[in-house]
């Protein structure tokens, strides 16, 4: 898989000097940041290479396919038919819900679930809009369950009326609306996690976390000065022969430790196409001290290949932690990069599907590097990637 191939320098520096931030100008320089001098594209041939990644080039775009719901079912429905089913997830019976206080404001931060008898079919936390969603027959395609046999619970409280699912070829939008008790009191925590696929092919997406990621958190904590902002990363390559196959820092505060950890990454391995996906969401969930009452939670994939789908248990990990997340009202956001697969593609649109975040996607428009795959979605906004993830962070957290 190509990679966006940054600037290239002809330059190296001691070992002591690899990986150091300038915040000056917010680059950060990579020279001999990778074992024996080379950083990028996974050769470890020792040549010395490098390059420095410049804030702000990475162009991108968002598509949200829960706010284009119509436009998702007709790719369901039509062309990419066999994608709904294809990574072990339907999202045919979605069950939208809004939360509101006595006065119509959103009731945020409070567990929701969908119930059957006795049986939890998903969990989900209501985000800071008072929103969550909720998913019938998840892992089952041709399941008949009815709807009607279900009740929707809101912080531990029954309501009334079963709810309706928002079908794909609805005129208007199907949301379930409940008045609820607000939560007692909210955490002003906020968890940012950014998990990344560190193979020989990411040389770029991890020279844009280097470059960019103390700008983007700097400019949210100058923008959101009430929330105690955490973060924290995992690293993950393959299985086979690879280095390591996960590496993680812990949630902090110290935005620095977190940039010092990324610093000391760089990319290499992998040899095939998919990578350990469903074992890096594992480590995110694992190891990964996530608040149970924090206010925001999200999670950023950056990846450029899908999990392996046909190794055993792959498929069981992804539902089982995709439902996880969801439960814990952490919103996976993809960020899909420089890769022609279109398995990935769906399979990243539907991790943010069912946890309530969005779709990102790499663009062309920067005029570096390799094509990146024309993403199946209707008219989208061309920002940085910088620009956009520091909007998106802000959006959740406000």
């Amino acid at each position: 898989m190509a990679a966006l191939g940054l600037v290239a320098l002809a330059c190296s520096k001691p070992a002591s000097e690899a990986g150091r931030y300038d915040y000056k100008d917010g680059s950060y320089d990579m020279a001999d940041s990778a074992p024996g001098g080379d950083f990028g594209g996974g050769s470890g041939n020792g040549q010395g290479g490098g390059f420095e990644a410049e804030p702000g080039v990475i162009t991108a775009a968002e598509w949200n396919d829960l706010l284009h719901w119509d436009f998702w079912g007709g790719l369901m429905t039509g062309n990419f038919a066999s994608y709904n089913g294809y990574w072990g997830f339907n999202t045919a019976k979605r069950i939208a819900v809004k939360a509101v206080d006595g006065q119509g404001n959103p009731a945020k931060c409070l567990p929701v679930k969908l119930m059957k008898g006795e049986e939890c079919c998903w969990e989900a936390v209501t985000d800071n809009s008072g929103e969550a969603n909720l998913w019938l027959a998840v892992t089952d395609v041709q399941s008949t369950v009815s709807v009607a046999d279900c009740r929707v619970v809101i912080n531990g409280v029954e309501q009334q009326n079963a709810p309706s699912i928002w079908a794909w070829d609805a005129q208007e939008p199907v949301v379930n609306e409940y008045t609820v008790a607000p939560a007692q009191s909210i955490s002003n925590n906020v968890d940012i996690a950014f998990i990344v696929d560190a193979t020989g092919s990411m040389a770029d997406e991890i020279a844009f976390l280097k470059s960019d990621l103390r700008l983007i958190l700097d400019k949210v904590a100058l923008m959101e000065t009430e929330r105690t902002v955490f973060t924290g990363t995992v690293f993950y390559r393959d299985a086979d022969g690879d280095e390591y196959l996960t590496r993680y820092s812990p949630f902090t505060t110290d935005i620095a430790s977190t940039v010092d950890f990324i610093g000391q990454q760089y990319a290499d391995g992998g040899g095939d196409i998919p990578e350990a996906v469903h074992t890096a969401l594992e480590v995110g969930l694992t190891q990964l001290q996530w608040h149970s009452s924090a206010y925001s939670k999200l999670a950023f994939i950056i990846l450029d290949a899908p999990a392996h789908k046909d190794h055993q248990g792959v498929i069981e990990s992804l539902q089982n932690s995709v439902r996880q997340y969801a439960a814990k009202g952490i919103k996976i956001i993809p960020v899909f990069c420089s890769s022609h697969e279109k398995d990935c593609e769906f399979m990243c649109r539907q991790f943010a599907i069912l946890t309530g975040g969005t779709y990102v996607f790499l663009t062309n428009d920067s005029g570096v590097g390799g094509e990146h795959i024309e993403a199946s979605v209707g008219d989208y906004q061309v920002e940085s990637l910088q620009g956009l993830i520091t909007r998106l962070i802000t959006k959740y957290i406000q």
